[in-house]
């Protein structure tokens, strides 16, 4: 038996964006499931972060191009102070 999914928080900014909320919502389900797999056979968090990380950015950067991503990226700092990666806080 499957165990049931974690509902990250993802909420469509725009009208219309409900489609890419599902979306990424079956992605990070997905990641999710592989974050356990690789977490359960004791590979440190740490080094699933940083590859992660790397994937990430690096399939960004194929996407859409080096001076995007940088900006993307340099706007990550503020966001974290923002809490928006804070995935246990409470919302006021």
């Amino acid at each position: 038996m499957r165990p049931s999914r974690t509902n990250f928080p993802f909420a469509a900014t725009e009208p219309g964006l409900e489609t890419d909320h599902e979306e990424r919502q079956l992605a990070l389900e997905y990641l999710a499931d592989a974050w356990n797999a690789a977490d359960a056979d004791g590979v440190d968090t740490e080094a699933l972060a940083h590859a992660a990380l790397f994937a990430a950015i690096a399939t960004l950067v194929r996407e859409y191009g080096e001076e995007a991503v940088a900006k993307l990226i340099g706007d990550v700092p503020d966001r974290i102070s923002n809490g928006e990666y804070t995935l246990d806080r409470v919302l006021q």
